[in-house]
């Protein structure tokens, strides 16, 4: 009988497993933990996933790798593979199947590295009044007197000392009550839902409840535990979101699914498993609190208990959103875009699988439109625009990019879609934002030379010797960074393209292919063994991704019918590595005052705690997703003309008054006149 499954195994992480015949090499390290970088979702577009097949019989491994074993050769692989990498075994992962035994290695230019995310909490102003509250009682047991049972008990206490009334109470807590109770002396601490339901009873007075803030994006996931005695936040935890795996962008996980079976099980299980690793890692994790008392004894250490948890907030864009619900995601990607539900959710932990306190409540944000989602209504709750007077622009950077226009009077939204771009994805030598990543670059305007840092290390270029860079690729900052200063230095045009004439010996033209490049960082600097470049290609994913939030950012001000902003706030983890005077060099905005413009941070995780800290704000939630209107970009009559002419920095026509003291005049008015005289000719 003709097996139906093979022997892969993938050096140097040393994995190993049967898989299934017929599965791409990339859906293989899925399966066996490895992670290969995969980011356009399997669709043959960046390259990424660049393996190589080991030629011969190990008997160690006690199988026979041949190159057969990886399927036909695909002709989409020429354009990413050379002749010489054909001979040498190297395939795409993404197209390669399992047909027989494989040792595949894995260069380390296409192994998933750990992202450093940064989304620290900021301070919030807020009033401390979150959905579970605990309340102290003391009860008289029963006695043959009064054998009345221990929940109506319970109540009698709660609504005489407290003023609760009409209280229900979770099963699991109903079952163990008793025993709580008479461990307590009769005394005992009650954590009550939203005044209605019994989800904790702890014996005695000394007891701890504790909440998780989770803000679900499409790269990256970040929780933060917090007190909800005291609303502090005890510890911010963070991962890359499990789903990388199956593509960057959201557009590729909807097709995945529809793709797939069992895609969108699988995908929300990978979520659900994630989030799990979090609550793992704190419930892991010893953390300090008062000593019982007047509070004069030192602190003691302490590790938070899974019954414990007993509330969560989750803000996501709306295809995370359904994805982590298992709610198909299938209408998102075609018009109307309808989200299979708008309002805000309350979902028992148990049937999500989170391990914490089972009867505890999960809160999910509630949805604007099909591509804004609750991520959207948490940034709005944290800078509060609605409350404000000034017009504020507010842009989430990250794989999809959400805008919010407006002030107290109103509020419009958008999304546009930016691409992966701007994470390091579809770049050449793009990376997430990992150790060895250049996550920031400077070229001198007069030398021309560049200097560069990189993740985890904190001397510059300039300061260390070319050895001890170790450079593996460029990240989002980093490629903003070198995009921008390339174009303040001259060496890249208005419209993107290199200027013909070149002073610097970075500046070359690729043999094979014939594509203009600029060296960032020599072979020596490296750990790949490779000059890191940016490419013209490069450059034109950065530029439709700038292009793309400006034009969302100029037809929403056209809707609201004000010429300009008051204020610019950059949110997300993105958002703050970006250097905002670089981007609005690139023009990535609308002109505004330098002095105006800032990263705000993860603004849609401060706004999820927000939610978690204070129930009003869940009331105010729902108020907010429908108030605020939805604007579909691609729907307006001219939106691909504004889209070509915001491609070129900072724009074709726009003004950027702002910029005198960024860019060289010389620089910004570089063909303008041309641009004039064929205006007044049309």
């Amino acid at each position: 009988m003709k097996p139906k499954s093979a022997m892969v195994v993938f050096q140097p992480s040393g994995r190993r497993g049967r898989v299934p015949l017929g599965v791409s090499i990339v859906e293989a390290s899925r399966l066996l933990g490895v992670d290969i970088e995969a980011p356009c979702g399997e669709k043959q577009v960046c390259g990424k996933c660049k393996i190589r097949i080991e030629l011969g019989t190990f008997q160690k491994l006690g199988l026979e790798s041949k190159f057969e074993h990886a399927g036909p050769w695909q002709a989409g692989e020429e354009k990413h593979i050379s002749g010489y990498e054909k001979k040498a075994g190297f395939r795409m992962g993404c197209v390669a199947t399992v047909e027989g035994d494989l040792l595949i290695f894995v260069p380390e230019a296409a192994r998933a590295g750990k992202q450093v995310v940064s989304k620290a909490p900021r301070h919030l102003d807020i009033t401390l009044n979150p959905a579970v509250k605990q309340y102290s009682v003391q009860l008289e047991p029963p006695t043959l007197e009064d054998p009345v049972g221990n929940f109506e008990r319970l109540c009698a206490a709660l609504k005489n000392n407290h003023g609760l009334t009409s209280l229900s109470i979770d099963v699991n807590v109903l079952r163990g009550l008793q025993t709580i109770l008479e461990n307590g002396g009769w005394q005992a601490t009650v954590s009550v839902w939203m005044d209605r339901e019994i989800i904790l009873v702890q014996p005695g007075t000394d007891a701890n409840i504790f909440g998780m803030a989770i803000d679900v994006g499409t790269t990256t996931v970040a929780a933060y535990l917090c007190d909800l005695v005291s609303g502090k936040v005890i510890d911010t935890l963070s991962m890359m979101n499990p789903q990388v795996k199956y593509g960057e962008d959201v557009v590729s996980r909807i097709s995945f699914h529809m793709e797939n079976p069992d895609g969108l099980k699988r995908m929300s299980q990978d979520l659900v498993d994630g989030l799990n690793s979090l609550v793992s890692q704190a419930l892991s994790t010893d953390y300090s609190r008062p000593a019982p008392g007047n509070g004069s004894m030192p602190e003691q250490p302490y590790r938070v208990q899974p019954q414990e948890i007993v509330d969560v907030s989750i803000v996501g864009n709306t295809a995370m959103h359904h994805i982590l619900l298992q709610l198909d995601p299938t209408p998102l990607g075609v018009i109307p875009f309808t989200p299979a539900v708008h309002h805000s959710l309350d979902i028992k932990a148990r049937d999500l699988g989170l391990i914490i306190n089972p009867a505890a409540r999960i809160f999910m944000l509630p949805i604007e439109a099909g591509f804004v989602g609750g991520d959207n209504v948490g940034v709005i709750l944290a800078e509060k625009p609605h409350h404000q007077d000034p017009i504020q622009l507010i842009i989430d950077i990250g794989t999809n990019g959400e805008l919010v226009l407006g002030n107290r009077e109103r509020l419009i939204s958008s999304s546009c879609a930016t691409g992966p771009a701007l994470e390091g994805a579809q770049i050449e030598f793009g990376m997430r934002a990992a150790p060895g990543a250049i996550e920031r670059v400077v070229i001198d305007p007069e030398t021309l030379d560049v200097d560069y840092k990189v993740i985890n290390r904190e001397a510059w270029k300039n300061y260390s010797t070319p050895t001890d860079m170790q450079a593996k690729g460029i990240c989002g900052s980093g490629v903003l960074d070198a995009v921008a200063q390339l174009f303040i230095a001259g060496i890249v045009k208005k419209s993107g393209a290199f200027a013909k004439e070149q002073a610097s010996n970075r500046f070359r033209i690729r043999p094979e292919t014939g594509m203009k490049e600029f060296v960032l960082a020599w072979a020596r600097e490296t750990s790949i063994d490779k000059d890191i470049v940016i490419t013209q290609q490069d450059i034109r994913h950065i530029q439709l991704a700038k292009a793309s939030i400006y034009t969302g950012c100029k037809l929403m001000m056209r809707k609201m019918g004000v010429e300009k902003v008051d204020s610019v706030k950059i949110a997300g983890a993105f958002g703050s590595h970006v250097d905002c005077k670089l981007a609005l060099a690139m023009g990535m905005f609308p002109d505004c005052p330098v002095e105006n413009i800032r990263s705000v941070g993860n603004a849609a995780g401060d706004g999820c705690r927000a939610a978690l800290l204070d129930r009003d704000r869940r009331l105010e939630a729902d108020r907010i997703a429908r108030q605020v209107e939805y604007l579909e970009l691609t729907l307006e009559e001219d939106f691909q003309r504004q889209l070509m002419e915001a491609i070129h920095f900072p724009h074709m026509t726009d003004t950027f008054e702002h910029l005198a003291d960024i860019v060289p005049r010389q620089v910004l008015n570089q063909g303008r006149n041309k641009v004039k005289n064929h205006s007044q000719e049309d």
